[in-house]
């Protein structure tokens, strides 16, 4: 199995959760991590799992207005300069083959506040036909330039071993969801 995760990050915290996710698949699979400008279009068939995620902004996600809304919430240098997951997901073509996949997101840790960039991401991903393999997952920051709660980072590694776990074993869904 061959794994890749595409991440979208403003501030660096949503490609440290993508880089936590990719150490977690590593126990059962190959894994190439790559921010979203980086991406392929089309995917390599070797590819068993694509796991995408991306900062929520305005309740989901990001767009070349929030994008710039969030460089001015900093004076750091961006991680993603360029188009995003909304765009990348836009441009790639359908699977040849049967792909699965997962989404995750970073969001403020407010209870209060809806909207998920990964609820967005899941919804574009089975439009194109990929077979989601869990629910949408979201890692928590504590303000929209983090840092991230205490233990997201840990967090995100075990749901990446269980992302693995499951595709390595299908009947061991691992608490991960239908995704559906």
């Amino acid at each position: 199995m061959r794994a890749l995760v595409v991440y979208e990050s403003m501030f660096g915290n949503t490609q440290a959760v993508a880089r936590a996710i990719a150490d977690g698949l590593e126990t059962w699979a190959a894994v190439d991590v790559v921010e979203v400008n980086a991406a392929p279009t089309v995917l390599a068939d070797d590819i068993s799992l694509l796991v995408v995620g991306g900062p929520t902004h305005a309740f989901g996600l990001s767009r070349e207005s929030t994008r710039r809304d969030a460089a001015t919430q900093t004076a750091g240098t961006l991680v993603s300069t360029g188009a995003g997951i909304r765009e990348w997901l836009s441009r790639i073509a359908h699977p040849t083959t049967e792909i699965a996949a997962a989404a995750f997101d970073t969001k403020i840790n407010k209870s209060w506040l809806p909207g998920s960039a990964a609820k967005a991401a899941h919804k574009r991903m089975r439009w194109l036909r990929f077979r989601m393999a869990a629910a949408p997952e979201s890692f928590y920051v504590t303000g929209a330039t983090g840092p991230l709660v205490e233990g997201e980072l840990d967090r995100a590694r075990a749901w990446g071993e269980r992302l693995g776990s499951m595709r390595a074993s299908p009947n061991n869904a691992a608490g991960l969801g239908s995704g559906e």
